[in-house]
């Protein structure tokens, strides 16, 4: 079972206990609750903020480099308690980009393997993300304007997913995949699993939003099936739930195991918030997972949001509180008060930042000035430089 708990006592879920104890909580540990310390199992962090996985775009055959070194570094000199590294992929015809990294060798795996110790020797919790882009595969990076790409332009044409819908139109249609395909599938991501602790990650997430593989089987929009992996709610979680559980069968049992999800396609008759909610509930009971990532959107183009800081807190706190398992708040989170907020009122247990670590790798440093944290312990290299 997921083991969530604060050294010392200071777990998030206190703020929902009541004010007296909220204030005898604040009493004893006067810093800021984004710098308390978090455990999920036999891992502790020395904060709640979390580097978001994020493309990079930047790998050649699905090798990690130097680029990817310094960018995962950075983050976890800066300060950051978990740092995650972008969607690694399981398998060649996986990857989003022919730029993206995988995870089907151990030549990746040795790659990784040095990225995952520093950020640990920087005292940040190395996490890996992995993933299956499905239907979303085999495009050019967004600087070249992520269109489709045909083989000739170093793309692919063997695209897999639930059904054989294109993502839009222009899309290449995939596959959609027998009985004997999810199961490579499933063995693919079990070896990869495999090696990512081989490597020394401490955290792992798996990737189930954003319209890739595990999102086009949960929603009704991109999943079409009459078999056993579609139709009924349970059929469509089906092939989350045994990724879950080949994950499970080489991730230790002392070290996290994090989902993320798109909690609502934001179209009506897809995938939406009472949907996760009722997974995230099923999972909890289960307790192979321990954070849920709440995000949203993703898997058609349709879909019309309502982007402003924190728009996507409220998914969190509502499965937090609905589904009683810890979440991760993700959506243009840049100010500390806002990120500060959050964690302090209960609505994540996480603040998972994108855009603000890319624009500051130091942003937990600066934060952790600006909100007076006491605990926090910075690089001897920069203690003397005074810019904070």
């Amino acid at each position: 079972m997921s083991d969530r708990n604060t050294e010392p006592d200071t777990s998030v879920t206190d703020s929902r206990s009541g004010g007296e104890n909220a204030r005898r909580i604040l009493r004893r540990d006067p810093n800021p609750h984004m710098f308390r310390q978090i455990s999920f199992r036999s891992v502790q962090a020395r904060n709640r903020i979390m580097l978001s996985p994020m493309c990079q775009y930047s790998g050649d055959n699905g090798l990690s480099n130097d680029w990817h070194f310094v960018h995962l570094g950075a983050r976890a000199a800066g300060g950051a308690g978990w740092v995650f590294t972008e969607a690694v992929h399981i398998e060649p015809r996986g990857r989003i980009t022919p730029h993206c990294l995988g995870l089907w060798n151990d030549e990746q795996r040795d790659r990784l393997a040095r990225i995952a110790r520093y950020v640990s020797d920087q005292g940040a919790v190395p996490g890996i993300q992995l993933g299956h882009a499905g239907r979303k595969a085999s495009v050019g990076r967004p600087w070249e304007g992520s269109h489709p790409l045909s083989a000739d332009a170093g793309g692919w044409e063997d695209l897999v997913s639930a059904s054989a819908l294109p993502y839009a139109s222009g899309w290449q249609v995939p596959a959609a995949m027998t009985d004997h395909q999810i199961g490579e599938s499933l063995q693919a991501l079990k070896s990869a699993t495999r090696r990512a602790r081989e490597a020394g990650f401490r955290a792992l997430e798996l990737h189930g939003a954003h319209g890739y593989l595990i999102h086009q089987f949960l929603s009704p929009l991109s999943n079409q099936r009459t078999d056993a992996y579609g139709g009924s709610f349970e059929n469509r979680i089906r092939f989350l739930l045994e990724s879950i559980a080949v994950v499970r069968e080489e991730w230790p049992d002392d070290l996290p195991l994090f989902l993320r999800l798109s909690c609502t396609d934001w179209i009506e008759g897809g995938w939406n918030l009472d949907d996760t909610v009722q997974l995230a509930t099923l999972l909890q009971f289960q307790g192979n997972v321990d954070l849920i990532d709440c995000s949203s959107g993703g898997n058609d183009p349709r879909q019309k949001i309502p982007i402003h800081p924190g728009y996507q807190v409220p998914l969190a706190q509502a499965v937090r509180s609905r589904a009683n398992i810890a979440t991760g708040a993700v959506g243009l989170i840049h100010s500390p008060d806002l990120a500060e907020s959050i964690i302090a009122n209960g609505q994540a247990d996480l603040v998972i930042l994108g855009r603000a670590l890319l624009a500051d790798p130091a942003w937990p440093l600066r934060a952790a000035a600006a909100l007076k944290a006491e605990n926090v312990q910075w690089p001897r290299q920069y203690e003397r430089s005074n810019i904070f």
